[in-house]
């Protein structure tokens, strides 16, 4: 098996690098692949890799672009007050700048990446031909189920540390505990190390539920069974997306968690080809 460091360095080596400059800083891009466009926005404490297993495959149609948003990865840091319409401003201002109006774009976010992008949809109106959601959070329904994470203490050894995030992995990321592979741990380590932006309780404020019915995009949803965020609301979930679009496409992955795009990166590619083609066609 190929070691997580090597795995990384060749997905990103076949990637072009981009830089945006807005709001007085740089948003670095990764893209892949040729076609119309497709946006992913990862999830907070992330970067580009939250999608690593997704944007190769999803390049044979698309051309496939990632940001590190600001303040996470290799982009710079926003001022402070870190604020979910902030981000998405700049994100929003970085698309306008690498795709001039009129293109149309298809954006899916992850997670909190999902919120911004609800919000960046919301921005660029008509612009935006279908969002899709894949475990999002900002529909006003509260904090998850309480669970207890380990702690990472300054005395640990690297492989004490490394096996207290593969844990916390499998409580709050992944359905399956050998979803907690090496590159998994791996990943959200040097992610967890370079994430400056602080999205606090955005993930459980209702944001993106305040800004759906300025959303004109399609809007599609995919969420991993066992997600700890949810916590067992999934009919919640759709009931607040599909009271602005009543005929919702609502994908749900037996047995993946919250990193539904690693865990089952497979059903999600496939997801999101029938998605976007639906609409396409």
């Amino acid at each position: 098996m190929e070691e997580p460091e090597a795995f990384v360095s060749r997905i990103e080596s076949l990637a072009t690098r981009s830089v945006a400059l807005v709001g007085g800083g740089s948003i670095v891009w990764r893209s892949w692949g040729a076609g119309p466009p497709l946006i992913l926005l990862h999830g907070a404490s992330g970067s580009w890799t939250h999608w690593i297993r997704n944007v190769l495959p999803l390049a044979a149609r698309f051309r496939v672009l990632v940001p590190d948003m600001p303040g996470f990865g290799d982009s710079d840091t926003p001022p402070e007050p870190h604020t979910a319409d902030g981000l998405a401003e700049l994100v929003a201002a970085a698309l306008d700048v690498m795709f001039p109006p009129p293109t149309a774009l298809d954006l899916a976010g992850f997670s909190f990446g999902g919120i911004i992008g609800g919000l960046v949809a919301a921005r660029l109106g008509r612009r935006i031909r279908t969002l899709v959601a894949v475990g999002v959070g900002g529909l006003g329904l509260g904090p998850p189920p309480p669970r207890a994470l380990l702690r990472v203490e300054s005395a640990m050894a690297s492989e004490e540390i490394r096996r207290v995030h593969r844990e916390n992995l499998r409580i709050l990321m992944l359905g399956d505990p050998a979803s907690a592979d090496d590159l998994a741990v791996s990943l959200q380590i040097e992610n967890l190390r370079r994430a400056r932006f602080k999205s606090g309780t955005i993930p459980q404020s209702d944001v993106l539920r305040q800004a759906l019915s300025a959303i004109p995009a399609h809007i599609a949803a995919i969420w991993g069974e066992r997600d700890a965020f949810t916590g067992g609301r999934l009919d919640e979930c759709r009931r607040v997306l599909a009271s602005i679009q009543g005929d919702l496409d609502l994908r749900v992955i037996e047995g993946a968690g919250h990193w539904v795009t690693y865990e089952a990166a497979d059903q999600v590619n496939a997801a999101l080809f029938e998605l976007l083609d639906d609409r396409a066609h």
